[in-house]
């Protein structure tokens, strides 16, 4: 008697996370060294800033606040709570109450995840606002976009998964 056909239904929840959580990893790692905004100073000195590049200046300025603020909120956070999806996702199966709480404080910690986002509005908008600056938006702030709603949508589907 032949092997009954996998159920092609159950296909897109195997592959749907693990293809999101990748995706997100390789945006975000694109993300923070492409850079986010392009700077011309009065007409002649061009600059690419990255997020990491920003940090690693600001690390040099000894602004050792606002560097532990973005290297925190903007490197290490998100590489945690990627691979914590990824964790969850993997033992889904193996425990689940504990599964469960995990993704709970992953989902209420998040929310402290966009504190970096606010702070380069705040730089953009103090750089536009002095006529110091022409900012352009770069390739790294929409690969670094891609990757929070990619991260966002794993964390969902996880959530919906986990609920069955």
């Amino acid at each position: 008697m032949p092997a009954a056909a996998p159920d092609q239904s159950s296909l897109p929840n195997r592959a749907g996370v693990p293809l999101l959580l990748a995706a997100a990893f390789v945006l975000f790692g694109l993300g923070v060294f492409f850079p986010f905004f392009h700077v011309t100073k009065f007409w002649v000195f061009h600059d690419g800033i990255s997020v990491v590049s920003g940090i690693v200046t600001l690390f040099r300025e000894g602004e050792y606040f606002l560097f532990a603020v973005l290297s925190l909120f903007t490197l290490v956070f998100p590489v945690v709570k990627l691979g914590l999806l990824a964790i969850i996702w993997l033992e889904r199966e193996h425990d689940l109450a504990r599964v469960r709480r995990l993704h709970h404080w992953i989902e209420h910690a998040g929310r402290w995840s966009m504190l970096d986002v606010f702070v380069v509005a705040i730089l953009v908008v103090a750089m536009k606002s002095a006529a110091v600056a022409e900012i352009h938006i770069g390739s790294g702030l929409y690969l670094f976009t891609f990757s929070v709603i990619a991260t966002q949508l794993a964390s969902i589907w996880l959530h919906r998964l986990l609920a069955r």
